[in-house]
């Protein structure tokens, strides 16, 4: 079973999202608004369809990230969550939420042995 294709996402604290965010777009020159940025791909084994990959500021005192105390979050595309989640239970992983579902795709959150906190992301590419 194929598990992690991907990298979905990068997620992190800072003391002022917005300021950060037009440091990150003046210096860097990322596209970003008050969500971050999307970077936009084409698949390398099916070019005709298309992914995308998120960068994203959050407040210090965001929730998100419980129970992690990390001050990011790393979001991984995978394929078939469902099945995958049954196999990391099976592990003995730490699966922290129950899988939701969204117009752009599935998700769920894991621990890994250190605490931080994981984001599961079954995409709905294009």
């Amino acid at each position: 079973m194929k598990k992690v294709t991907g990298l979905g996402g990068i997620f992190f604290k800072c003391d002022n999202p917005q300021s950060m965010n037009e440091w990150y777009a003046k210096n860097l020159g990322l596209g970003t608004s008050e969500y971050g940025t999307t970077f936009e791909w084409r698949q390398a084994d099916d070019p005709s369809k298309t992914g995308s990959t998120s960068w994203c500021t959050f407040p210090q005192d965001t929730k998100y990230f419980n129970p992690s105390a990390k001050p990011f979050m790393i979001n991984y595309r995978v394929e078939n969550i469902v099945e995958l989640v049954d196999e990391l239970r099976k592990g003995d992983v730490t699966i922290v939420d129950e899988i939701a579902e969204y117009d752009y795709g599935k998700f769920v959150h894991v621990l890994d042995p250190e605490g931080n906190i994981i984001e599961l992301w079954e995409p709905k590419d294009e």
